[in-house]
């Protein structure tokens, strides 16, 4: 009997322990957004935590996976901070979530391959690129000093790039050269590094930290609801929403079971949009299921979904450690720079691969139309739209991707000339 206790008083601390590593790989990413965009990272953490929550109960804890900051939102969050204020920023993201749980419903009533109809390969392969391309400026102006629209210079040229290089010098070199564990943890070291020599050259300010106190209650912000805001933000949600469907796929690969059937995608798609939705009442970036935790499973084989709910509860706790959120805002802004070139690079690669794996064929006139258009109105800066309302970025590009892919004729509807050119094709390039 004593034996019996003690094995389970071990496996429980096994549990703790691993919920804190997975905390530790999803830290990065979690607080990368909020310092970007800037939102309060101890929100990001609470509403992180409070959504993979949220995502568990709707899902019945069966999945073990966690739920953080999207990089989807960044450049959307950047402007309607800028355009209307955070509080409407927060009531658009509310509504954003509430897209999810549309998705949910109608996934429950029509069944997944809806979603695939809907948003294929063709469409999401494109918006996805223009997350990450779209974001390419901004990491370029602050790996060299400037605020990341470019109005200033923040610190020297010279200070920059001796920061930021080593930041994403050590993020690449991690990234592609560790081993184990530390192969997810690449944004870290990159951080860690990056923090070490901006030190070092004088460059971090720590007044915050020694003002702050040791706990307090992190500056949550409460939602108020504009109309232009919320009709901007909307189609933001439909990237993430598919990438969230691979995501299941993948950590369904690594578990060996099917979520889409058991718990179903109804109710991962309901837990995300919840998740989404109640981090804007507090103030947080929306929330999505994380790639590099997925890793972490499959490296760990660390199956039990309890794993994530410690993660969860020491994202919760350490939101409120107030001198640990002041110390996270003094990492100078080439630090983050720095990172984000290699970061949003690979969201456009991510796209990119999502073509490429689909094998869609852009010497069709069909594919190319939708793909280079959604490219250029994205990432040209393409507005639509007068002062009280407008689209741009990625909420343009993908309303105009899912309306395109909905209105060009497909393959066998298309003209002779389009016959023609397959003939040639396989006359020039065989296929086996």
């Amino acid at each position: 009997m004593a034996s019996q206790i003690s094995s389970h008083y071990l496996a429980g601390w096994r549990l703790l322990l691993a919920g804190a590593q997975m905390l530790f790989v999803a830290f990065g990413s979690l607080v990368l957004v909020p310092l970007i965009t800037g939102l309060d990272p101890s929100v990001a953490l609470f509403t992180a935590g409070l959504g993979t929550l949220i995502f568990q109960l709707c899902t019945k804890r069966s999945i073990p996976v966690f739920l953080g900051s999207s990089f989807a939102f960044i450049a959307p969050i950047i402007f309607a901070v800028e355009t209307w204020g955070q509080a409407a920023t927060m009531g658009a993201l509310f509504c954003a979530g509430l897209v999810y749980v549309l998705l949910s419903i109608l996934v429950a009533l029509r069944g997944p391959g809806f979603l695939h109809r809907l948003l294929p390969p063709v469409v999401t392969g494109p918006i996805i690129m223009v997350i990450g391309l779209g974001l390419a400026p901004v990491a370029v102006n602050m790996a060299l000093g400037k605020t990341g629209d470019g109005s200033a210079q923040l610190f020297p040229y010279a200070d920059a790039i001796l920061v930021s290089m080593p930041a994403l010098l050590t993020t690449l070199l991690v990234a592609t050269y560790a081993k184990g564990v530390f192969r997810l943890v690449p944004i870290i070291a990159g951080v860690c590094v990056g923090y070490i020599v901006a030190m070092i050259m004088g460059l971090v300010d720590f007044t915050a930290i020694q003002t702050s106190a040791w706990v307090s209650v992190p500056a949550f912000v409460m939602p108020e609801f504009k109309l232009a805001a919320i009709l901007f933000m909307l189609p933001v949600a439909i990237a993430p929403a598919i990438e969230h469907v691979g995501d299941v796929l993948a950590i369904g690969s690594v578990t060996g079971k099917d979520y889409v059937q058991k718990p179903g995608l109804h109710r991962t798609l309901l837990g995300d949009g919840l998740a989404t939705s109640a981090a804007s009442l507090f103030g947080g970036p929306p929330n999505t299921t994380y790639s590099e935790v997925t890793g972490a499973v499959m490296l760990t084989k660390a199956f039990n979904p309890v794993v994530m709910t410690w993660a969860a509860v020491f994202a919760v706790a350490l939101a409120f450690i107030a001198k640990f959120g002041s110390f996270l805002q003094t990492i100078p802004t080439p630090v983050m720079g720095g990172i984000m070139i290699l970061l949003f690079g690979s969201i456009a690669g991510v796209g990119m691969n999502i073509l490429i794996k689909a094998r869609v064929d852009l010497s069709a006139q069909r594919n190319l139309v939708i793909v280079a258009v959604t490219l250029v109105f994205g990432i040209g800066g393409m507005t639509l739209g007068g002062s009280g309302w407008h689209l741009q970025g990625v909420s343009l590009c993908g309303l105009v991707a899912i309306i395109l892919n909905l209105i060009l004729p497909k393959a066998d509807q298309t003209n002779d000339l389009h016959e023609e050119q397959g003939v040639v094709e396989d006359l020039v390039h065989p296929k086996h």
